[in-house]
């Protein structure tokens, strides 16, 4: 048996969709024999899902998780059990004794039952609005469902770089059309040749997509342990009813309300990339 968990700094990651590391365990006999951390090298539920069966992988622990992602696992005959946080370690351990109980799709953004952290990851949304519950229209092209590796430079409108693969030294490695990447850069790396450098300017539709107005809330001050030591500006994590954190970003506060964004930190915003492709792998 394989088993897999959603993994950061040797805790469970909490938002399925955007976890970039998983902590894969080989089972026998209902003791772990060994494991290792291997990379997501994307992001996306349907992406996600599929590398998982590409690894044979049995069973996923994970934290947050949306109802499309979770059809996506089942389809795959791949046992879930969402809802789980703290020490991934343990929770192989805790499953492996039958003490863990999935609670499937489990994520609520708006605001009910909350209290604020610091030091906790997001959890990937269920609800109208969340990213990762709608599936797109397929991108078509020659490179679609082939590994594909690219160079890229990310800006905003104004210049300011927000990434680069250059800088880090190494290409981008995704299966285009998957949904590891966001839609308009697999769309433009679908018809590309090897060797092209290929400029492009995302609306938020093609990227993040824009801010959802339902994602911002506020709080009384009074009704929330620890949000007297927040700040504007500040990103924290606060606590849905399921005991697993949000990652929201303080918008406003004054004497005795707190407002919250929790949209995704791009939504909203235009994207330019500059993508380079190296190289496509299956031919």
């Amino acid at each position: 048996m394989r088993i897999a968990v959603t993994y950061e700094n040797g805790n469970i990651f909490q938002h399925f969709g955007h976890t970039e590391q998983f902590k894969v365990y080989e089972v026998e006999d209902g003791k772990i024999l060994s494991s290792q951390v291997m990379g997501s090298d994307g992001n996306g539920h349907s992406a996600l899902a599929a590398l998982l069966e590409d690894k044979g992988i049995d069973v996923l622990i994970c934290g947050g998780i949306g109802g499309g992602a979770q059809a996506a696992l089942e389809q795959r005959g791949i046992e879930l059990c969402a809802g789980q946080s703290g020490d991934a370690d343990e929770a192989v351990e805790a499953y492996l004794r039958g003490e863990l109980e999935n609670t499937g799709a489990n994520c609520d953004h708006h605001g009910e039952g909350h209290s604020c952290h610091e030091d906790d990851e997001g959890c990937e949304g269920s609800c109208e609005g969340c990213p990762g519950c709608h599936e797109p229209e397929p991108i078509e092209g020659k490179n679609v469902g082939k590994k594909c590796r690219t160079h890229y430079r990310g800006t905003f409108n104004d210049g300011t770089q927000f990434d680069s693969s250059y800088d880090r030294g190494e290409p981008l490695e995704f299966v285009c059309g998957a949904g590891m990447m966001i839609r308009g850069f697999d769309q433009a790396v679908a018809n590309m040749e090897v060797g092209q450098v290929l400029d492009v300017h995302l609306m938020p539709s093609e990227a993040y997509g824009e801010a959802d107005p339902q994602q911002i809330f506020s709080v009384n001050i009074k009704d929330l342990p620890g949000a007297e030591t927040v700040e504007a500006g500040q990103q924290i994590y606060l606590q849905n009813a399921y005991g697993q954190p949000i990652p929201v970003l303080v918008a406003a506060k004054d004497e005795t309300t707190i407002t919250f964004d929790a949209n995704h930190p791009m939504a909203g915003k235009e994207l330019n990339f500059q993508i380079e492709l190296v190289e496509v792998l299956d031919q």
